[in-house]
């Protein structure tokens, strides 16, 4: 790598491509997950056989075969490539979809978003992306996936109730399907091939890794804090609908509330990314969300079925959920030891869906047995618990994740990682021999990827 690519910070052609391919590509297989999410409860009911509970299993099963599968599918694209995988993965969704718009069946509902859940591609998309791009240009790619995935959401839960209402709950999921095979034709026919597998732990799971990021402590408490968010986020759409309903809010305008409350939370969480980056507050507006989040399941818990009061909640709720969605994987990246945030964001997004697994299942179960209403009393006090939990959590090291290759044929002294550790503003080195890389967490504002090599330049031979 010559020295104008390790300054160049434009993407070329190739890594564009790869970006806005990918990205793509993840939001369609987004699209499948969360459209749903807002009308199988009301749609769902309709079903043979179905009750809250097996509409909550629904829910729920698809982030159990997720939380199941994600870490082996990111270890298998190392093995039998990025493509086939996640060909693969989407072909497995696909068929699921098209069992769910062919059953007339709860179970068949069931059973389709189990094989959806099955897909779990987006470690090997993420690895992919890590192989296609230069390491000056990953954490901008990476960030648009990122952005992608909120406007992916958002998108989901207005489109969502207005298709099903159209053309049904079975016409849904074939649209699903459909998105599925777009999401096929762009990996196959649009995203670069990678011509060799980059062994990057800052965006790949490493096996035998497991334990020291488990066994951190201040992931643990983030891993448990994005368990809690998406269990709310399933257990609240489990009720709500019914509660809308029950107002006096037909189902086929629910998009309507979706729409004016995502686009009032979209403007407003801007700011409070911007303060809690740039003022190095994020302990102070994460507490905030998951007061936000307390006050939203409270408002929607004494809500009952009159309509404002639920429209407040709803707002508050993706205001909370939305600046939370943000911050917590900056947190990880910030909180994983040097050369582990690969694996830090595998736990990570395992945790995310087994919280869609317990929220989906729980919320249906409470709705059957004991009402909707219980289940936002349920999230209220599980949300407390987490609020406590989170006045015992630090204030996140404000350090920036690099993995610098050394160039061929150069060789570090023995002392490098002391030499390094003893530049100003390097807090962790990590040198992996056999992949020639060093894994540095560094505060940005007093260096940066630039000085760092040219160091590394001057201290090898």
């Amino acid at each position: 790598m010559n020295s104008k690519n390790n300054t160049d910070t434009h993407m070329n052609l190739a890594e564009r491509r790869a970006t806005w391919g990918l990205g793509a590509v993840f939001s369609l297989r987004m699209l499948g997950m969360f459209m749903v999410l807002p009308v199988l409860t009301t749609y769902g009911m309709k079903l043979e056989g179905a009750s809250e509970s097996l509409i909550g299993l629904a829910i729920g099963i698809y982030g159990l075969m997720q939380a199941i599968l994600q870490i082996p599918f990111g270890l298998w694209s190392d093995r039998f490539g990025r493509k086939p995988l996640i060909v693969g993965g989407l072909l497995i969704f696909t068929l699921g979809s098209i069992i769910a718009a062919l059953t007339s069946s709860i179970w068949g509902i069931i059973l389709g978003r189990a094989l959806q859940g099955s897909g779990a591609i987006a470690a090997a998309v993420m690895a992919l992306l890590s192989d296609l791009t230069r390491e000056q240009n990953r954490t901008k790619a990476m960030a648009f996936i990122g952005i992608s995935f909120g406007i992916t959401f958002a998108i989901a839960m207005v489109c969502g109730p207005i298709i099903t209402h159209a053309i049904g709950l079975h016409g849904l999921f074939w649209v699903i399907a459909i998105l599925a095979l777009a999401a096929i034709g762009l990996t196959l026919f649009f995203v670069p091939d990678s011509t060799v597998h980059v062994l990057n732990r800052e965006s790949g799971i490493v096996r035998g890794s497991f334990g020291t990021v488990l066994r951190n402590p201040a992931l643990f408490k983030l891993n448990i804090g994005i368990f809690c968010m998406h269990f709310l986020l399933m257990s609240t759409f489990v009720a709500l609908p019914i509660q809308l309903e029950q107002a006096g809010f037909p189902a086929a305008r629910h998009w309507q509330i979706y729409l004016y409350t995502m686009l009032i939370a979209f403007i407003t969480v801007l700011p409070p990314i911007i303060y809690a980056e740039s003022k190095r507050q994020m302990k102070q507006v994460f507490i905030l969300c998951v007061a936000g989040l307390l006050i939203a399941e409270s408002v929607l818990w004494l809500a009952n079925i009159s309509f404002w009061p639920l429209v407040t909640g709803v707002l508050l709720f993706f205001i909370a959920f939305n600046l939370m969605e943000a911050l917590l994987p900056s947190w990880v990246s910030k909180e994983a030891p040097a050369g582990y945030k690969g694996t830090a964001m595998g736990i990570y997004a395992t945790g995310q869906f087994l919280g869609v697994a317990c929220g989906g299942t729980i919320g249906g179960w409470l709705a059957a047995h004991t009402g909707a209403h219980s289940v936002f009393i349920f999230g209220t006090g599980l949300t407390f618990i987490w609020l406590l939990l989170s006045l015992t959590m630090h204030e996140p090291p404000y350090l920036a994740s690099l993995r610098i290759i050394l160039k061929q044929g150069r060789v570090l002294p023995d002392n490098a990682r002391e030499q390094l550790l003893e530049q100003a503003g390097v807090h962790q080195v990590l040198i992996i021999p056999e992949e020639h890389s060093i894994y540095i967490k560094i505060d940005s504002k007093i260096t940066n990827r630039e000085q760092l090599e040219v160091f590394i330049d001057t201290i090898s031979n």
